[in-house]
């Protein structure tokens, strides 16, 4: 049977999984073919609309669903403030939690910047936050584990 902590893990993950899975689709797969078949100022518009609806759906759907349901899983491991200085589960939560709060103020920056003009500024801080929201899976899978 499946208990309604699973169900809760299971919106965590699937949420995490489509963030994260946006971001390499875009950035692995999108980016290049659109570079490679479009015209500039076609290109320019399509990807810029393709990130403010990541950008929407982001901070709409992923996000409350991911704190949501990770304050909820906390809770269901006990987790305290004083615990996430504690070797194990708690230490490995908190380093989550930092990479998590430093990915979301790369992507943050990175529209600034894409919205500013700076392109190559802007390339820096989403490959940053994509290699930062990979360590964040890593990391979970290390909770899992734990």
């Amino acid at each position: 049977m499946v208990s309604w902590w699973s169900l809760l893990r299971f919106v965590h993950v699937l949420s995490a999984a489509v963030w994260v899975g946006g971001q390499l689709t875009l950035s692995l797969l999108m980016l290049p073919l659109l570079r490679r078949r479009l015209p500039a100022e076609v290109r320019t518009a399509v990807l810029s609309s393709l990130g403010k609806t990541f950008g929407i759906y982001t901070v709409a759907v992923f996000l409350p669903l991911q704190i949501g349901s990770g304050i909820w899983l906390a809770s269901y491991h006990h987790v305290t403030l004083a615990s996430l200085g504690e070797p194990g589960y708690g230490r490995t939560l908190l380093t989550k939690l930092i990479v998590f709060a430093v990915v979301m103020l790369l992507s943050g920056l990175h529209g600034w910047a894409h919205g500013s003009g700076r392109l190559g500024v802007a390339r820096a801080l989403a490959l940053g936050s994509l290699l930062g929201s990979c360590v964040i899976v890593l990391l979970a899978t290390a909770l899992v584990g734990g």
